[in-house]
């Protein structure tokens, strides 16, 4: 997790900053409210718990969070260092806030009654969605994150895992507090949804492609990729692992299209050349994304 990042007030990325986390925050209430937290579902965090309590107790599920959250910021802040900044703290209360709002406006029920599976799948692109927005302000979720952070500074286990492990365990006090099976599997389907969900609003759905190619003919490919698809690339020296001969690599960016040109290209020319192709989520710069587009916000 990053350090606080400076932003000069009521410039135009401190707007954008904290409208992004205006509208995450209601969608990832909206997600809680309309398909999580009437059907029981328990995807980890500090709303997870919250919706256990909610429907134990009677505790509204936003507050709870707010309650959870406070305190762990504190002791982050003091174990950790500035690592949780305005925006974080602003981040979850908003959250909190729009959960209890939307669910005293709308009520208990379901937005799709009879249907936990499809809830759940819904509901885990909601919370991705305005979870990914919230990163994309460089703010946290709070909550979990940060008990992650406090096990990994005192177990060294890494925080991915350590995150797996928090969450995993509030999925299981579902289980127990609720005992039914069906909790833990639709909590871990909204767990994976939000994951997914998160990682495409961070990564974009761009379809370019990076390729790395070893052939004998790289003047004819060079020729290709420069006079007929209008784009450039790198030769990389290398040397053949098995006959510790030179080789000449290409690297190139394209689009989905110029790959399958280009494929075809190389197959007519040179059958035994090697060719790679990796997905590749973000490329700036000249024919691609300027580098302000490529910025978290």
């Amino acid at each position: 997790m990053a350090f606080i990042v400076k932003e000069k007030i009521f410039s135009r990325k401190w707007f954008i900053s904290y409208f992004l986390i205006l509208v995450g925050s209601f969608i990832l209430a909206a997600g809680f409210v309309f398909f999580i937290t009437p059907y029981k579902i328990v995807p980890g965090g500090v709303y997870g718990i919250g919706i256990v309590l909610h429907h134990l107790i009677g505790v509204p599920v936003g507050l709870t969070g707010l309650v959870l959250n406070i305190p762990l910021t504190i002791i982050g802040i003091k174990v950790l260092g500035p690592r949780f900044g305005v925006k974080t703290i602003v981040g979850f209360i908003l959250a909190s806030g729009f959960i209890d709002l939307l669910t005293y406006l709308w009520g208990t029920k379901p937005l799709v009654e009879d249907d936990a599976l499809l809830s759940s799948i819904f509901g885990g692109v909601l919370i991705g969605l305005g979870l990914g927005l919230i990163f994309k302000s460089r703010a946290t979720s709070g909550g979990s994150d940060i008990i992650a952070m406090l096990m990994t500074k005192f177990t060294k286990i890494p925080v991915g895992q350590a995150l797996i492990i928090v969450d995993a365990c509030i999925v299981m006090f579902g289980l127990i507090a609720f005992g039914d099976w069906r909790i833990p599997l639709y909590s871990w389907i909204v767990i994976f949804v939000t994951g997914k969900v998160i990682d495409t609003v961070l990564e974009g759905i761009d379809y370019e492609k990076t390729m790395f190619i070893i052939s004998d003919k790289t003047d004819e490919i060079r020729k290709k990729i420069l006079f007929d698809l209008k784009r450039g690339g790198t030769f990389i020296d290398g040397k053949g692992m098995f006959k510790n001969d030179s080789k000449k690599i290409i690297f190139v960016n394209l689009s989905r299209r110029e790959v399958a040109v280009l494929q075809d290209h190389i197959k007519e020319i040179d059958p035994d050349a090697f060719v790679t192709v990796i997905n590749a989520n973000k490329i700036m710069g000249k024919g691609f994304k300027s580098f302000e587009e490529g910025e978290v916000i």
